[in-house]
């Protein structure tokens, strides 16, 4: 038998005829969902990143908006965005950062600079003051077809310094490129008290790109290096022969859930991060080589087919990128530990000693 279905009350048939119950209509559930459609096709019609979502300063917007009568206000538009909020903003940071150029005539600072290029492709010249506080950016300067010697950085450099008050300043850190070193021996001459000292991470990569790029023929050297140029350039062969056709991307992400690396030729130890990669891939790629798929697609340079899989299988090759990775480690290590913002200066002289006896003993065993 059925059960009696209760009839419906007075109230809840007026509630239906109204379209909305009183627990919605008291938290307003149906403007939230609007206000929520609206910042949301906010992020899609400009392709905002959708990461801008946890940036505090966005949540405090809306929560400030909503906590407040503020009836008929309307957001700023693009031309105040670009200049009055501009320089609002700008004099807000500068007195946040009173309090920390208070503490450089008692704690030091250290003046840091690199060349870097806009998304224009425009050389820059940045300056940083750095603290135990953090970094602090202090300009960039456009060097457009200027040409970088000793005389120029140093020119710029020793503006720097007595904008900031050279009896506060420890040290200049630039790269260790000739030009950067030159400039920091001109700023030790102006100033005495003030020592030049060269990036260790910079000096660090310098090392290894000579390791892992001996091109000269004529250099003494070159015969012992030249095979780790040859597994860079074989392992950037490989990424670029499955990256680069969509059939074999295609099957290589059938077979393995990790991705290869695309580093920039800039950044640090790019070489031995993309190795370190590939043989995290080594079990993925050697079951797609040797599968039925790869054998039967040959529509596309099939030569070079053949030179992956041959790679791939190869157990000596795989002992050669092993055997590299693990003499450069320690290097490795230390460019982590030294590329960041912390103070580490204090570490890195007992590293230092330390990673060429960890190096030493890898090449020996």
């Amino acid at each position: 038998m059925p059960r009696d279905i209760p009839l419906p009350t007075e109230s809840s048939e007026k509630r239906k005829r109204r379209g909305v119950s009183a627990i919605e209509s008291s938290f307003n559930l149906e403007v939230r969902s609007q206000l929520d459609e609206l910042i949301a096709r906010m992020f899609y019609t400009s392709g905002l990143p959708f990461n801008l979502a946890r940036n505090p300063y966005f949540r405090k917007t809306f929560m400030f908006a909503a906590n407040r009568q503020i009836g008929g206000y309307v957001p700023p538009s693009y031309n105040k965005l670009r200049t009055t909020l501009l320089v609002q903003e700008k004099t807000h940071v500068e007195s946040l950062l009173v309090s920390i150029k208070a503490t450089w005539s008692t704690k030091g600072v250290s003046i840091v600079s690199d060349g870097w290029s806009d998304a224009q492709r425009r050389p820059l010249l940045n300056f940083l003051a750095v603290t135990e506080d953090g970094p602090m950016f202090l300009r960039a300067i456009n060097t457009e077809g200027m040409s970088k010697t000793k005389e120029y950085i140093a020119e710029k450099m020793l503006a720097i310094i007595n904008e900031v008050g050279a009896q506060n300043i420890v040290q200049v850190i630039t790269d260790n490129a000739a030009n950067c070193r030159a400039a920091g021996i001109i700023v030790e001459q102006k100033h005495p008290h003030i020592f030049w000292t060269p990036c260790v991470v910079h000096t660090l990569n310098l090392a290894l790109k000579n390791i892992c790029a001996s091109m000269d023929s004529e250099d003494e050297l070159y015969n012992e290096f030249k095979w780790i140029n040859e597994i860079i350039g074989d392992a950037s062969a490989i990424k670029n022969c499955i990256m680069n056709h969509s059939m074999r991307l295609s099957m290589f992400n059938e077979y393995s859930k990790l991705k290869f690396l695309a580093i920039a030729d800039t950044r640090f130890a790019s070489a031995i991060v993309m190795l370190k990669r590939f043989v995290a891939l080594k079990e993925s790629l050697s079951v797609m080589v040797v599968s039925e798929k790869w054998s039967a697609y040959r529509d596309d340079n099939p030569g070079q087919a053949q030179f992956v899989k041959e790679k791939i299988v190869n157990d000596l090759w795989w002992d050669d990128v092993r055997y590299f990775l693990s003499f450069t480690e320690p290097i490795y290590s230390m460019i982590r530990v030294a590329d960041t913002d912390k103070p580490c200066l204090h570490l890195i002289y007992e590293m230092w000693d330390t990673m060429i006896e960890k190096v030493k003993t890898d090449l020996s065993s």
